[in-house]
């Protein structure tokens, strides 16, 4: 954890240090956000991506799917 002042301060210091893990921003020692590294980040919007991905497939209503075939001839492949 660190304060907004030491971000302020050192901001390279505490992205290293989110590499692993998120750094809680503390703000009149209270979490006011979290910094974290770009692998973390990464890994996040593809968690959130797959789940969306996930869940419109269980949504999706498959009856009025068409023939791949149809298709495949209609684009000619």
């Amino acid at each position: 954890r660190v304060s907004i002042s030491e971000l302020k301060a050192n901001p390279a210091s505490v992205l290293a240090s989110a590499t692993d893990y998120p750094v809680a921003v503390l703000k009149r020692n209270k979490t006011a956000g979290y910094v974290v590294g770009k692998d973390i980040f990464e890994k996040l919007v593809e968690f959130v991506e797959n789940y969306i991905d996930r869940k419109a497939i269980k949504e999706a209503d498959y009856s009025k799917g068409r023939n791949f075939e149809e298709i495949a001839e209609e684009l000619g492949i």
